[in-house]
């Protein structure tokens, strides 16, 4: 598998580098927002770790320019705590984020549960669901509205697509949370309703009156295909 980690702290690339490589992975390093863009454009990678505070292009601009071209899982490092930050990052495309400092052995969990669930290293067969007009291909990870091509990022594919496998089915935020995200969640539980709110936007006709990604008041999420 191989990982873009852009930061412009060198100490700290040179960590992480170090023991990814440790771990099997081929890692390719950036100094800044622009280079992370560049280099995610044509260099074929599985998952991108990228910080936020950098000069030139900010974390949070690359991250956005990113997904303009594709869904690959994001990892964004930032030296705040604050639930607005991590809130923001999820705005502009990030699938996970990762306070500093931070633990390594952290930091390589959650790389695995990410690869893990954007089905990078499945080998399952395709499976197509169909909710509405929306059908996803499960093994190519790919969503179509009608005619339209839908681009969803890694954690927003894994919310529909537990949704849609569990027609009907109603899941709370703390349920999501723990099954998506796959580890004990320390962060603001909005997340789920950041990621409800972009999938509404992306694969409803109308966001504001949802036909197919609904909410029971005072319990959670569910499909009705």
């Amino acid at each position: 598998m191989k990982i873009l980690v852009v930061d412009d702290e060198k100490l700290l690339v040179k960590g992480i580098k170090f023991n990814l490589e440790n771990e099997g992975y081929i890692v390719d390093t950036g100094q800044d927002g622009h280079e992370a863009v560049e280099l995610a454009r044509g260099g074929g990678y599985d998952l991108i770790i990228l910080d936020i505070m950098m000069p030139e292009l900010n974390g949070l601009e690359a991250c956005m320019r990113i997904r303009e071209f594709s869904t690959i899982p994001i990892i964004m490092l930032t030296a705040r705590g604050e639930d607005t930050d991590k809130i923001m990052g999820f705005e502009h495309g990030a699938d996970d984020y990762i306070t500093k400092p931070f633990n390594i052995l952290e930091l390589k969990a959650r790389i695995r549960a990410l690869l893990r669930r954007s089905a990078l290293v499945s080998n399952n067969t395709a499976t197509v669901l169909c909710v509405g007009q929306i059908a996803i291909d499960t093994e190519k990870r790919t969503a179509v509205r009608g005619d339209e091509q839908i681009e969803l990022t890694a954690k927003e594919f894994d919310v529909f697509e537990l949704l849609a496998k569990n027609n009907g089915r109603v899941y709370s935020r703390e349920s999501l949370l723990n099954i998506v995200w796959g580890y004990e969640y320390q962060g603001d539980i909005r997340t789920v309703d950041v990621h409800i709110r972009r999938l509404r936007e992306k694969l409803e006709r109308d966001p504001a009156e949802p036909e197919h990604i609904l909410t029971k008041w005072g319990v959670g999420y569910y499909i009705r295909g």
